[in-house]
């Protein structure tokens, strides 16, 4: 596990694509119950090197449910963008993650992670590569059928204030499914503490 820590810091993939340079932003654990899958990190997180380290952050674990502290602790959740690197920015935001990084590196991960409860697929990059053709036609529609995904995967938009529009057009995400969410959290994190992880 050790080697692949080091190698996913050294990976130089896309550096000439990278504006602000490489620096991978992952964390995981042998032990890591839940996997979160969002995009790749903005310049916040890119600058901090902590994952999630911005308003999205907060917004994602209070729809989880979860303190910092709990979100943070690797034997909890291990955090795996679709990109490890700030991509760049585009006309309307962020550039997409590059596209190099999943398929170089999560197979690998997934194989140092066997206990692995669930995971969180979060915005349509995450959701389009693990859901291959099981995806909706739209981010909106594979998140309204997130029952069709469990028990492996649970699929979110993204929780970025720039989706406020989205959260306001979809009232029923928050009505709903955070409730739900935030059930499968707190009883994979119960009965983590109970197994003594």
């Amino acid at each position: 596990m050790q080697d692949l820590r080091q190698s996913i810091k050294n990976c130089m993939l896309c550096k000439a694509h990278l504006p602000l340079g490489p620096r991978p932003v992952v964390t995981f654990n042998s032990t890591s119950k839940i996997v979160i899958i969002g995009q790749a990190p903005g310049t916040k997180v890119h600058a901090s090197g902590i994952p999630w380290d911005d308003a999205s952050g907060k917004q994602l674990r209070s729809w989880l449910g979860v303190t910092a502290e709990e979100f943070y602790d690797e034997r909890n959740f291990a955090i795996i963008p679709m990109g490890f690197c700030y991509p760049g920015r585009g006309k309307g935001g962020d550039l997409p993650p590059r596209p190099e990084c999943a398929p170089q590196w999560h197979t690998q991960l997934w194989e140092v992670m066997p206990n692995v409860k669930l995971v969180l697929l979060i915005g349509m990059y995450a959701q389009k590569y693990y859901l291959k053709k099981d995806a909706k036609k739209t981010l909106t529609e594979t998140v309204d059928n997130y029952q069709e995904y469990l028990p492996r995967f649970f699929p979110l938009p993204h929780p970025s204030p720039r989706n406020r529009f989205w959260l306001t057009r979809n009232p029923w995400f928050e009505k709903e499914v955070v409730p739900e969410l935030k059930q499968s959290i707190q009883s994979i994190l119960t009965n983590s503490i109970q197994d003594g992880d």
